[in-house]
């Protein structure tokens, strides 16, 4: 399994907001601490704010920043919201399946298992849990 570039990015973000509550931050700082593209990010971040997970504002002083509690985020509540979906395989999805063997596949059955297991160990740890060493978030100096 891997998860999309979206959800990466997602995460990222929000890691970086948790690291620095106490402040506003823009789309641009953070794509520049990672490295990644500005215009993707700002996508990923429309999305986040449209699942409340952060707040922004707009104009002169504007800025994002996390909209609850770092330690109230689940990780795999997160994953499940921003990953567009949790097929495995092409038989999770009935409307574009094509499996001749569906009907009498057990592995199936073993991948969604794996699946819950996966968003179940990450549910385990919050968004505050992966920020402990905030020095990692400072903003760098130009």
């Amino acid at each position: 399994m891997q998860l999309t570039q979206f959800t990466d990015y997602g995460l990222r973000s929000l890691m970086y907001l948790a690291a620095q509550p106490d402040r506003l931050c823009s789309v641009r700082e953070i794509a520049e601490h990672y490295g990644i593209s500005r215009n993707h990010l700002v996508k990923v971040a429309h999305r986040l704010a449209q699942l409340g997970y952060i707040s922004s504002s707009k104009g002169k002083g504007g800025g994002i920043q996390l909209a609850r509690k770092a330690e109230t985020l689940r990780l795999g509540d997160l994953v499940r919201e921003l990953e567009p979906n949790m097929n495995l395989v092409e038989c999770f999805n009935r409307e574009t399946n094509t499996c001749t063997v569906v009907s009498a596949c057990a592995l199936k059955h073993f991948l969604a298992d794996a699946n819950g297991a996966f968003i179940k160990t990450l549910n385990q740890h919050t968004l505050g849990d992966t920020v402990a060493d905030k020095k990692l978030f400072r903003k760098r100096p130009v």
